[in-house]
């Protein structure tokens, strides 16, 4: 409780300090309210000033809110507190389904791309002031989104997808402006959009993508920008057929404005078409990784938009990292040159794993979405009792939590490695562990 937590410091970045020190130990709970401005001030001997600029360095933060006369309190799910530790600790013995990791066997050998790759920095090594983006890396990755249909634009390399998007929203808004998420959706985007000082607007999803109507009512109630998983939808699966993404692009059509942000985390693992919104609006970004064809460790993300935005990201990257490792890049580049991996087999890999859990649960009444990727969503009546039960059973899931701002309960089921008779286990498992639930969109 407040009253058991002494808010400490004289000056605005030790004051909000202490609050983020309350609330990742607990102390302060999500929710709670803090003192008023002049209060606090009194208490701690400073200008009411003081406080208010370490208030707005809190609420930019993602750690509080504040609701008008209600005054400031910190948020249902402050920034401080990941979404990642909704987990569960599997037991020795347990099967771990919770993590969301591709199966390694479908993983590429990196060492030649990466011997490739040295040898050609030992002949010509990288120094300052070359271009960020390796041209043996650009030109495939340019090509291979031209094949696609994704707009032609200017082309920036980041640490991976969430990199690309912290960066793009980072150069376009401001604290408080209001960003379009699906929901259920990716949870460390949920996590970042606050953490950045921005407010998230839940879009509700079905297995076709984000649901037109929910898209439009967010961004009527004043989303300034949108992010759209085209494939692979990190939890659901959903993928943005040709039907669904022609009325989403007319409703960003409409919206000049609108900063879009689409992810096609999925390229080299999914068979499913892509069908691009890219370009429906005046600022877009397209952004494609290789971390779950080709491995998580491998950080490395290709992002084409309209050239503004491009400039900016650029620009503010020169400032930090500078550039991400074109040894990275040119390794990369090998792996797609070699033909690393078969996108094709590996896809019908996932699709079968996918495929007979989804079908296995629906011989037993169970509901359960899988269209694309190496994730399955089975929505439940009670997620904490499921998890328990699963858990109890000898398989660890995903809490739905994790991923969900205002859509129902759920688990996630990661089936990389899930094949043969395991399928029938785990599905009477799951059945056991909840009840039937009728269809629904999952918002």
């Amino acid at each position: 409780m407040l009253e058991e937590y002494r808010i400490s410091g004289r000056g605005a970045s030790e004051i909000a300090a202490s609050v983020e020190r309350g609330v990742a130990d607990g102390a302060l709970e999500p929710g709670q309210g803090l003192p008023p401005m002049r209060e606090l001030a009194s208490r701690l001997g400073v200008n009411p000033n003081t406080v208010a600029a370490a208030y707005r360095t809190l609420r930019e933060r993602g750690v509080i809110e504040t609701a008008g006369r209600r005054g400031s309190r910190v948020r249902a799910r402050p920034a401080t507190t990941a979404r990642g530790s909704l987990r569960v600790e599997p037991p020795p013995g347990a099967r771990n389904l919770a993590e969301g990791n591709p199966d390694p066997a479908l993983l590429p050998p990196l060492g030649d791309a990466f011997a490739v790759a040295a040898r050609r920095a030992a002949e010509e090594p990288v120094l300052y002031g070359q271009p960020p983006v390796d041209e043996e890396f650009g030109r495939p990755a340019r090509a291979g989104m031209s094949a696609d249909g994704v707009p032609d634009g200017p082309l920036a390399v980041t640490s991976g997808t969430l990199d690309a998007i912290e960066r793009v929203l980072a150069v376009h808004l401001r604290p408080g402006d209001a960003v379009a998420v699906e929901d259920p959706g990716w949870a460390s985007l949920l996590d970042l959009v606050p953490a950045l000082g921005l407010r998230p607007v839940p879009v509700a999803v079905d297995d076709d993508g984000p649901l037109p109507d929910a898209l439009e009512a967010a961004l009527a109630a004043g989303a300034r920008a949108v992010v759209v998983t085209a494939r692979a939808q990190n939890p659901t699966g959903a993928v943005v057929g040709a039907e669904r993404a022609e009325a989403l692009r007319a409703i960003l059509a409409r919206r000049p404005e609108v900063l879009l942000i689409e992810d096609d985390h999925g390229h080299a693992f999914v068979d499913q078409p892509l069908h691009p919104l890219s370009g429906s609006t005046g600022r877009w970004v397209f952004v494609r990784s290789v971390a779950k064809a080709y491995g998580p460790d491998l950080r490395v993300a290709v992002l084409t938009g309209d050239p503004v935005t491009v400039d900016r990201v650029q620009g503010r990257q020169h400032l930090g990292p500078g550039w991400v490792s074109r040894l990275l890049q040119r390794a990369v580049a090998e792996l797609w040159r070699g033909g690393a991996v078969d996108p094709a087999a590996v896809a019908a890999a996932y699709g079968r794993r996918r495929t007979a859990l989804v079908g296995a649960l629906a011989r037993r009444g169970v509901e359960a979405h899988g269209r694309s990727g190496m994730n399955v969503w089975v929505p439940v009546p009670d997620e904490t009792g499921a998890v328990a039960r699963l858990l109890q059973s000898g398989w660890a899931v995903a809490p739905g939590a994790r991923f969900r701002l205002e859509s129902g309960p759920a688990v996630r089921i990661t089936v990389s490695e899930v094949e043969g008779s395991e399928v029938e286990r785990l599905a009477e498992a799951v059945a056991a562990a909840v009840a039937p639930v009728a269809p629904r969109t999952y918002g």
